[in-house]
């Protein structure tokens, strides 16, 4: 358990990290203005216009790096920095989430198959810390118990996965389109490009921890059974 802790608080600290910095990106690159001057409520509906997505709305939505894609209401939610602002950073967010309303539209595999997953994973997120620390205390008693909680931890690795290849692909069709339609200048692109880099680190990082900590608890259960 003690390694579990251990492997936790120190993706914690990575997570902490790259999210600072990502933030800190996002507040560089909100404070250089786009020479187009289109904001990111512009950006986002001429993007979605370019590619022949007519029923999805662009909204505004609270908070702070709040933005995303809904695909069951069709909407690119975006936060009021991004949504009314004009900088290289609203036009970076706000064409990676029109990147996700893109995929929807286009039957993105990876997509499709995160949303199918989204319900298993609610369930299994809302229950699992629990089977987990019973199973790990039960585990010379019940020692599947701790199997179950294993394999519902698994739907959320494999969904922090899948997650990669449907972010990296919603930022490459940003980047694309924002190049292909001149919206950006050569210097904004690369500020583009340094702001999105970051954005998926942080679904890297995640997907790293779940993958260290899902081998931890299949160490715990195997050594627990090889005990027995």
């Amino acid at each position: 358990m003690s390694s579990i802790m251990l492997i936790s608080l120190v993706f914690v600290a990575i997570s902490f990290l790259v999210s600072m910095q990502l933030k800190a990106k996002f507040t560089r690159y909100s404070q250089q203005p786009l020479a187009i001057g289109l904001t990111g409520r512009q950006v986002a509906e001429k993007m979605l216009r370019d590619n022949g997505i007519y029923d999805v709305q662009v909204v505004s939505v609270d908070g702070f790096l709040s933005d995303h894609y809904d695909p069951t209401k069709k909407t690119v939610n975006l936060s009021p920095e991004v949504y009314s602002g004009a900088s290289i950073a609203s036009a970076a967010v706000a064409a990676h989430e029109c990147g996700h309303a893109v995929q929807h539209a286009t039957a993105y595999q990876w997509l499709t198959m995160r949303s199918k997953l989204v319900p298993v994973v609610q369930f299994s997120s809302s229950i699992v810390q629990w089977i987990l620390l019973a199973g790990i205390i039960l585990i010379n008693t019940f020692p599947f118990l701790l199997l179950a909680g294993i394999v519902l931890f698994a739907m959320t690795t494999i969904f922090s996965l899948i997650t990669l290849p449907v972010e990296f692909d919603a930022s490459n069709r940003a980047l694309a389109w924002l190049e292909r339609e001149k919206v950006l200048v050569p210097s904004e692109q690369e500020g583009a490009k340094d702001a999105l880099k970051w954005a998926a680190r942080t679904y890297v990082v995640a997907a790293v921890a779940s993958i260290a900590t899902l081998v931890q608890y299949v160490l715990i259960f195997v050594n627990g059974r090889d005990r027995d």
